[in-house]
C-alpha cells in the first residue's frame, strides 16, 4: 500500500513549503517509510536530471529571418522620424517574439521529459508487482532448470517471440527457470536467477523503440534496472543491492 503522507505531505516537504516542526515530523517518518524515502528520491533524481539536461538552447539565425518574414505589418510599430530608434524597436519586437517560441519549445521539451519519467516510474511499479506475485508459493517457475537449452526451448510456441537465455552460473547468478507472466496485459518472458538467497526476474518482451539506455530506479525496497537493447525490453528486477544487480545487467547484456 503507498503511504498516504506520500500524497499529502511528502510534495510540500521536498517544496520547501512545511515549517521548522512540520519538516522534522516527516523527516523523522522517512526513517520508517521505504515507500516515502524511495518517491523522494525520484524526485530528487528527476530535479538533477533536468538541472543537468542543458535544455538552454540559442535561436538559430534562420529562425530571427522566419519571424521577419512572419511578423504581419501591423506588429511593427510606425517608422519614426528617427531611423535608427525605429530599427532597434523592430528588432525589440523580433526579440521579444524569439524568446516567447524559444520558451514555448523548451517547455515543450520539459514536458515530454516529464512525461518520459512518469511512464518509466508507473512502469516500475506495474514489474514490481509482477516480481511479488511470483514470490508466491508455486508461481514462480514454470519451467525449472538450470540449463538454457532446457529453457529457452520451452517458450517455443507459446510467445509470439523467442527470448535470449543465459546461465551465468560461473559468476554467481545461476539460471533456475522461467515462466510467462503478464505485464500490463502484455505477455512476457520471465527468466529466473538467483543470488545467494535472492531471487532475481528478468521481464523480456518485444520493444517498437530499437535500443535504449539503462534507467535504473528503486522502488518499494526493490531494485529495478530497465533497458531496451535489439527491439526487445528489459526489466530485470530483485532485492539484491544495487551493485548485484548491475553487474547481472552487465553479463546479460554483454551475452557471457
Amino acid at each position: 500500500m503507498t503511504c498516504e503522507l506520500t500524497q499529502s505531505r511528502l510534495h510540500a516537504y521536498f517544496d520547501g513549503e512545511l515549517d521548522a516542526m512540520g519538516a522534522s515530523e516527516f523527516e523523522h517518518h522517512l526513517e520508517s517509510c521505504p515507500d516515502c524515502e524511495s518517491r523522494l528520491a525520484a524526485e530528487e533524481n528527476l530535479r538533477t536530471s533536468l538541472a543537468g539536461a542543458q535544455l538552454y538552447a540559442r535561436a538559430p539565425e534562420n529562425l530571427r529571418k522566419r519571424l521577419q518574414i512572419s511578423l504581419p505589418t501591423a506588429a511593427v510599430p510606425p517608422p519614426l522620424k528617427d531611423s535608427r530608434s525605429s530599427i532597434e524597436k523592430s528588432w525589440r519586437w523580433l526579440a521579444i517574439a524569439a524568446s516567447v517560441i524559444l520558451a514555448v519549445l523548451l517547455g515543450t521539451q520539459y514536458m515530454q521529459k516529464l512525461n518520459r519519467y512518469s511512464q518509466q516510474q508507473a512502469m516500475a511499479e506495474v514489474i514490481v508487482d509482477a516480481h511479488l506475485r511470483s514470490l508466491q508459493p508455486g508461481h514462480l517457475e514454470d519451467v525449472i532448470s538450470t540449463d538454457q537449452h532446457t529453457v529457452k526451448p520451452w517458450f517455443n510456441g507459446k510467445l509470439d517471440f523467442s527470448p535470449q537465455v543465459q546461465d551465468f552460473a560461473a559468476d554467481g547468478f545461476p539460471l533456475i527457470g522461467g515462466r510467462i507472466d503478464v505485464v500490463s496485459d502484455q505477455p512476457v518472458a520471465a527468466l529466473v536467477y538467483r543470488r545467494n538467497k535472492h531471487y532475481i526476474n528478468l521481464f523480456v518482451w518485444p520493444s517498437t523503440t530499437v535500443s535504449a539506455p539503462e534507467v535504473a530506479a528503486s522502488q518499494r525496497g526493490y531494485n529495478v534496472i530497465h533497458w531496451m537493447e535489439s527491439g526487445m525490453n528489459y526489466w530485470a528486477i530483485s532485492d539484491v543491492n544495487r551493485g548485484a544487480l548491475e553487474d547481472f545487467v552487465k553479463l546479460t547484456r554483454s551475452g557471457r
